[in-house]
């Protein structure tokens, strides 16, 4: 699994992910917004799968492994 996810695709991820769960979760949104465990899995990890089969690396310079 190599990493091709860079810093800010990254804390974007995070962020995204966390403020949809703590919507799903205070019942703000519907029960759609639990999809937030996606963005803050990858952004977590490092690593995008969607990004594996397009090709796309957002990380810059930095090796992934």
């Amino acid at each position: 699994m190599k990493v091709n996810v860079g810093g800010a695709d990254k804390i974007v991820r995070i962020a995204v992910g966390a403020l949809l769960l703590a919507m799903a979760a205070s019942g703000t949104l519907g029960a759609w917004a639990w999809i937030g465990i996606v963005p803050l899995a990858t952004g977590l990890m490092g690593w995008c799968p969607l990004y594996s089969l397009l090709g796309i690396e957002t990380r810059r310079g930095e090796r992934g492994g």
